[in-house]
């Protein structure tokens, strides 16, 4: 019965998108990234939690420069955001620009810092995109809601692949990323 609820919902929300003119190729598209609502059973759920995951990167790619920031604290967790945001301005010239010490300091005992992607953006360590696709998307472990995905995001233009694991929680009934665990070494 619950599937049969959380499918209708999915059909309905699928219909109410309205059609759309074909943009110009170098007219940015706005996209949304979407707030969804976490299923009631583990296994639905952590399928939801996947499907969430992968839509909301492609969305979040698609989302033009200017709102990319406001895209990226809809769809992680205050924490993360806050985290990710001092990663990626280690020794910048920035306002509230933290040295390295100070940012394994100030993080080293909620998040594991040497994989936080230092002076990389979200996502991607790569500043430069052309169309970043979900390459792979495996559910590697789950406990109460919390979610860890094996990602590949692809680039087909620049022809590079950036591996990490995704973590995705649910809070207040929504899902968000809460870290990204990026492995540089490769």
């Amino acid at each position: 019965m619950k599937r049969t609820i959380i499918a209708s919902l999915f059909l309905v929300i699928a219909c109410k998108e309205e059609k759309k003119e074909p943009m110009a190729k170098d007219e940015p598209q706005k996209v949304e990234v979407k707030e969804n609502v976490a299923a009631e059973n583990t296994e639905d759920e952590s399928q939801a939690a996947q499907k969430w995951l992968k839509e909301n990167i492609i969305a979040y790619f698609k989302t033009d420069l200017g709102s990319m920031d406001k895209a990226m604290q809809k769809i992680t967790t205050k924490d993360y955001y806050e985290y990710k945001t001092d990663a990626m301005n280690v020794d910048m010239d920035v306002d509230g620009s933290l040295t390295e010490k100070e940012f394994q300091d100030k993080w080293k005992t909620k998040f594991d810092t040497k994989k936080a992607g230092v002076g990389s953006g979200f996502l991607i360590s790569g500043q430069d995109w052309i169309n970043v696709e979900v390459g792979s998307c495996e559910l590697k472990s789950s406990s109460k809601d919390s979610y860890l995905f094996n990602v590949v995001l692809n680039d087909d233009g620049f022809k590079a692949k950036y591996p990490s694991q995704v973590k995705v929680v649910k809070e207040d009934g929504k899902f968000l990323i809460a870290d990204v665990l990026e492995d540089h070494s490769n």
